[in-house]
Order: structure tokens, then C-alpha cells, then sequence
């Protein structure tokens, strides 16, 4: 369980304190999904789909994915 905890820590932090570009206090999982549904038109089921990978990724890589999809 703690494992998962720190796996997803960057998902729960706010979207402010990871980027300096960033004034929103939305956590960066609730910005990157609000950003993939309003791309593909509100489907829930691909936007999970999508999601699922964020929890797989390390910090590096999903601070890029968000940066490459929030910017």
C-alpha cells in the first residue's frame, strides 16, 4: 500500500507546485484528465484508459506527459 502511495504522490500534488508556469491548485491527476476529456470529445472510457498509464509512470516521465499535455 505505501508503495502505491509514492507511486502516485505526483498524481496528488497540486499542479502549482510542480510547474512554475502553473497558477492551478488542481491536483495534477483531476488537470490532466480534465485536459484528455475535453480532447476526445468526454469519453470516459478512453480517458481511463489513458489515465491507467499515468500510475505506471515514474515521476520523470509523467511530469513530462503532463507538462507536454497541460502546457
Amino acid at each position: 500500500m505505501a508503495d502505491f502511495a509514492e507511486k502516485t504522490a505526483l498524481l496528488d500534488t497540486a499542479t502549482k507546485d510542480i510547474f512554475d508556469w502553473s497558477d492551478d491548485a488542481t491536483p495534477l491527476r483531476d488537470a490532466m484528465w480534465d485536459k484528455v476529456m475535453e480532447s476526445n470529445s468526454h469519453n470516459t472510457d478512453a480517458t481511463s484508459e489513458q489515465a491507467a498509464k499515468w500510475e505506471d509512470m515514474n515521476d520523470s516521465d509523467l511530469k513530462a506527459a503532463a507538462e507536454k499535455l497541460l502546457k
